[in-house]
């Protein structure tokens, strides 16, 4: 509820009011729209950014004035990444002792802000309001249990395709006009740059619920089982959360290859079009889908960094827990140490249950002598008899330059190739053991997808025992070589 009491609390505290208020807010969005935002990254090294930021300080301090902006790049990236300005985040990743500069879920949402204050040439009305009836339509739809009324809404649909079809074979084809492609086309921009704003931002709340659990486990006075038992069924909240639902079905149905051709192909028959040519849209529209990949495995990368950290935090907390005890038995000890010359008088210590510990002779096993082992002396003789020494040349050795070649050549006249595709190309010659190396590249050398969810067979020739050539097949998930 936007009252004064809150809109005065986000004026003092949200860092999206604080950028916006702020003398420098031309400098800081204008450049980190064009580090960040414009170009979908989502992390830069701080040698990076600062010599970007320099750049832009030294055309500012040429054009405005040599006294606008008196401090040097690497201050003015600090400021923004203090705790009361939070414009950026600034981390080091696992593999790097340098620091990282991120954009802030806050600062990506005032600056795309900014962005609908500039004045629009055309204002499409009708792509949002059929979106609206569209998704109306499929709410309906889905939530009706009535298969009588299913089977009629179907009914009704096939009826208005089979007369569209008639006024096809008819003559009568209706193609929206120019205005009409125009209105779509500025919505589906929007969808799509509103889509990567929303990675940040669920990216974001995965570190509030990471930092939010290491608190927990600091705080923690219980037993180490309720713990893991309350941080566990969290994580899993979270996954099964509607905004974890939707982010896995999102991932789901973006990592089909088979969607991202067709997504490719939408996308060139569309910039095709002499109306859309006429906007002259970013040229990045062309590949938005990628971006959208790329947005997404590093929500990914993330969470599995986030679940790895705090698996080693739980271990820390573990190894303290430990040394914890063994600092009291030290200190028992040592008392006990004190007390051996002058035993204090009355009663120190008692035991209950004293019981003997009773242990029968023959209960013990019987002795059984070691064998000692016989050694033959003896001269070696040699055998000049003819050996079969082919065995020694049969083995297989894999070529994993080569093979990385055929995956070097196959993505130069494509953005991305399926590991199928790849063994279609170039068969196997060496079997599984080729196969192996390919799975190996994926995970070490090239940039790769899997998809669990879907599977291939892979089909090679190989000899037999009785020397005649067999088809093997393997069945593997899908793996995606990606440029």
């Amino acid at each position: 509820m936007l009252n004064y009491a809150t809109l005065e609390l986000m004026r003092q505290n949200h860092p999206a009011l604080r950028l916006l208020r702020s003398d420098h807010a031309p400098l800081v969005a204008s450049f980190l729209h064009r580090v960040f935002i414009a170009p979908n990254v989502r992390s830069m090294a701080q040698a990076d950014l600062a010599e970007e930021l320099e750049d832009e300080l030294f055309g500012l301090r040429e054009a405005v004035g040599g006294d606008c902006f008196p401090k040097s790049a690497l201050e003015y990236l600090n400021d923004w990444a203090a705790p009361d300005r939070g414009w950026l985040r600034k981390f080091y990743r696992q593999d790097s002792d340098e620091p990282y500069f991120d954009l802030t879920a806050s600062t990506e949402k005032a600056i795309v802000w900014l962005t609908t204050l500039s004045e629009r040439s055309f204002v499409g009305t009708e792509s949002r309001l059929l979106t609206v009836f569209e998704l109306l339509k499929q709410m309906a739809e889905g939530s009706e249990t009535d298969p009588q009324a299913r089977l009629a809404e179907l009914q009704k649909r096939r009826t208005e395709i089979d007369a569209e079809i008639e006024r096809i074979l008819a003559g009568d084809i209706r193609i929206l006009d120019d205005t009409g492609l125009r209105d779509r086309f500025l919505q589906f921009i929007q969808l799509a740059r509103d889509l990567l704003a929303d990675f940040r931002e669920v990216e974001s709340n995965f570190r509030k619920l990471d930092r939010t659990v290491r608190e927990r486990i600091a705080l923690w006075e219980g037993s180490k089982a309720a713990l893991l038992e309350e941080i566990m069924g969290e994580r899993d909240a979270i996954a099964e959360s509607d905004e974890g639902k939707s982010f896995r079905a999102f991932w789901d149905f973006l990592m089909s290859s088979r969607r991202q051709e067709e997504l490719t192909v939408l996308l060139e028959r569309v910039l095709k079009l002499s109306a859309v040519c006429e906007l002259k849209p970013d040229a990045r529209i062309r590949r938005v889908h990628y971006d959208w990949l790329d947005a997404g495995e590093h929500t990914q990368r993330t969470v599995a960094e986030l679940s790895k950290q705090l698996r080693r935090f739980l271990d820390d907390q573990a190894w303290l827990e430990n040394r914890r005890i063994m600092d009291i038995l030290h200190s028992i000890e040592a008392k006990a140490l004190a007390l051996r010359e002058s035993t204090p008088a009355g009663e120190v210590m008692t035991i209950s249950d004293i019981a003997a510990d009773i242990e029968l002779p023959m209960e013990r096993p019987l002795y059984v002598p070691t064998t000692k082992p016989r050694i033959l002396d003896f001269d070696l003789e040699s055998d000049n008899s003819d050996v079969d020494a082919t065995a020694l040349f049969r083995q297989v050795v894999i070529d994993k330059a080569a093979l990385a070649t055929n995956i070097r050549q196959a993505l130069q006249t494509r953005s991305q190739v399926t590991l199928t595709e790849l063994c279609g190309m170039y068969p196997l010659r060496h079997g599984l053991s080729e196969l192996i190396a390919y799975l190996q590249l994926s995970s070490d050398v090239f940039k790769s997808a899997v998809d669990e969810t879907c599977s291939e067979i892979i089909v090679w020739e190989s000899a037999g025992m009785d020397g005649q050539n067999c088809v093997k097949r393997a069945r593997v998930p899908r793996v995606i070589f990606v440029r």
